[in-house]
C-alpha cells in the first residue's frame, strides 16, 4: 500500500504562484509513474505533470511553462510548482502514484485545493 498526502494548496490571486507537495510512504518501491491531476467543479480529473517510466515529464499543454514538476527521492515527495495561476487554474489538485509489482495499481492522495481568483 502506498499513502499519499498533498499540502500546499490555498488561495492566491491570478499571476501568483503556488507550490504543492505530495509525500509518499508505505510500500514506495517500484512506484513507476508519480504525478500530479487536477478536478474543476463539473469537469473530468486531468492530468497536469506526471513523472514517467523511464525518468521523463509530462506534462499538460496548457501548463507546460507555467508549472514545473520536481521531486526528492530522498523523501519520497513530489513537488508541483505552479506559476503565472489563471482562475481557469483553480480545482482540486491530486497526487497519483502508479506501482507496478507484477499489476498495476494507482493511488491518489485525498487532494488539495487551489483557488485562482481574477
Amino acid at each position: 500500500q502506498v499513502q499519499l498526502v498533498e499540502s500546499g494548496g490555498g488561495l492566491v490571486q491570478a499571476g501568483g504562484s503556488l507550490r504543492l507537495s505530495c509525500a509518499a510512504s508505505g510500500t514506495t518501491y517500484k512506484i513507476e509513474r508519480m504525478g500530479w491531476y487536477r478536478q474543476a467543479p463539473g469537469k473530468q480529473r486531468e492530468l497536469v505533470a506526471a513523472f514517467i517510466p523511464g525518468g521523463g515529464t509530462s506534462y499538460a499543454g496548457s501548463m507546460k511553462g507555467r508549472f514545473t514538476i520536481s521531486r526528492d527521492n530522498q523523501k519520497n515527495t513530489v513537488y508541483l510548482q505552479m506559476n503565472g495561476l489563471k482562475p481557469e487554474d483553480t480545482a482540486v489538485y491530486y497526487c497519483n502514484a502508479q506501482q507496478y509489482n507484477g499489476t498495476w495499481k494507482s493511488y491518489w492522495g485525498q487532494g488539495t485545493q487551489v483557488t485562482v481568483s481574477s
